[in-house]
């Protein structure tokens, strides 16, 4: 381990050691790393080392938009490498400097996410996403994309607000994203959508979307059946995903999502190129991502955090999902 990783490690493993104070605030950052080559998607770890429940109740980034693509900062209960570095990106296909693997040794739970220059982001009082103690969450894992190599040490990362104050309502996040291809020189539309099939009661309160270049609108919607059989659309947020990419409220901070309920995502994409544009991890390609923060009463949240489906030109709403008046 060289001087920088160590320096790093050993003060974030300290301040999340510390005995519990009412807003600690920990940066974790990447311990000065430095690809050699073009769409390095890197991780980093560190175990919480609390005696016990701690939550995460706020995230500064650190980070420029001109050297990181995108963060996210996972929670695992054991990270995909023990290596201080390692190559996560398991969409890719290209040999890079640091060994590969997964992100988390099993389901990784996403906790945040960044891109072009968000700001930071403080969750409503009384919701946090709780760590350690008896959850599943007992690392943490930093990744960071770079669409370009670096001639320099990097050390991007988040300032995590902790807290050990008891918060009644444990905050997750769901993530609904496609697959599918953009024919050249058209328009596209890329959607899905789930059914909540589990016994939980969501009230989400931020959203935040995520796509390329070629993206030009990405929206979600709670879809519930009359008894007519009429689907009703209510609207939880639509953003410009060329504007920062940060968490912003809901439209309705009163919805409550139920079991037998569809949550639904869309994005309008425009791809001006002579070329087809698939769904891919690279600048070259394209990405249709919907971020739906929420919270539950109690501990019991989505045991699926994904919701996914093949995209254009494969699903649509109106054939494969069987939905009616859609949102135009």
């Amino acid at each position: 381990m060289n001087d920088d990783v160590e320096m790093i490690a050993v003060a974030l493993l300290a301040l999340l050691a510390l005995p519990a104070t009412l807003a600690e605030k920990v940066e974790f950052r990447m311990p000065g790393v430095m690809p050699s080559q073009d769409e390095a998607y890197l991780c980093t770890s560190v175990p919480i080392n609390s005696n016990g429940e701690i939550s995460l109740v706020g995230f500064d980034p650190i980070a420029s938009g001109h050297t990181a693509h995108h963060m996210l900062l996972f929670g695992c209960a054991e990270p995909g490498s023990d290596l201080p570095v390692w190559d996560c990106g398991e969409m890719t296909q290209t040999e890079f400097d640091y060994p590969k693997a997964s992100v988390c040794g099993e389901k990784p739970n996403i906790l945040y996410a960044w891109a072009k220059d968000a700001p930071k982001l403080e969750l409503p009082k009384g919701v946090g996403f709780k760590l350690a103690g008896e959850t599943n969450i007992q690392h943490l894992v930093l990744q960071v994309h770079y669409m370009h190599k670096l001639d320099a040490p990097d050390y991007s990362g988040i300032r995590l607000e902790t807290s050990d104050a008891p918060v009644e309502k444990t905050a997750a996040t769901l993530l609904m994203v496609t697959g599918g291809e953009i024919a050249p020189k058209s328009k596209e539309s890329f959607e899905t959508a789930c059914v909540v099939d589990e016994d939980v009661e969501l009230h989400p309160f931020a959203f935040r979307v995520h796509a390329h270049t070629r993206g030009v609108s990405v929206g979600g919607w709670l879809v519930r059946e009359s008894p007519e059989g009429v689907d009703q659309w209510n609207l939880i947020g639509t953003r410009d995903p060329q504007l920062p990419q940060m968490f912003v409220p809901v439209n309705d901070s009163s919805m409550v999502v139920s079991r037998g309920d569809m949550l639904t995502s869309r994005c309008l994409m425009d791809n001006k190129e002579d070329r087809v544009i698939r769904i891919g991890p690279t600048g070259a390609d394209e990405m249709c991502n919907f971020y739906l923060m929420y919270w539950v009463d109690g501990d019991k949240t989505l045991r699926d955090n994904t919701c996914f489906s093949p995209g254009a030109p494969n699903y649509y709403w109106t054939s494969e999902a069987g939905l009616n008046h859609t949102p135009h």
